[in-house]
């Protein structure tokens, strides 16, 4: 009988150890998990900072291409003339955005989920049919 109680205690005492194991691995997964989470965020926000940085620089980019083509047309026409006339072209070119831009928008609203909102309700439909059999 003694032989059996000191099994039980053996029992009991690796039980106690697999339990106090199994909760600092957890433990240490997690910390390992959130230090991981804390890396990739940082590289996150430095990657947002430097594709925000290259956005800045090809805005400059784009004023030196238009820049250089207002010179190219003033050299056929009168300097202004030429800037308006880019002028107008951009402007026109951001209205057709714009428009495209609104109507995209308009195809989006109301915000909600309309297909699944529908056969939610068919689905509800159908049950309360069968229910009432």
């Amino acid at each position: 009988m003694e032989g059996s109680s000191r099994n039980d205690q053996q029992i009991g005492d690796l039980v106690k150890q697999l339990s106090e194991q199994t909760s600092t691995l957890v433990r240490k997964e997690l910390q390992l998990a959130q230090l991981e989470m804390t890396e990739k965020g940082k590289r996150a926000g430095i990657g947002a900072g430097l594709f925000g940085g290259a956005g800045v620089v090809a805005l400059y980019g784009v004023g030196a291409l238009i820049a250089a083509v207002i010179l190219l047309l003033a050299t056929a026409i009168e300097p202004w003339l030429s800037a308006l006339i880019v002028a107008v072209v951009l402007l026109a070119a951001g209205g057709v955005a714009a428009l495209m831009g609104k109507k995209q928008v308009q195809q989006a609203v109301p915000p909600q989920p309309e297909q699944a909102i529908q056969s939610t309700k068919r689905d509800v439909d159908t049950v309360k049919g069968k229910a009432g059999r």
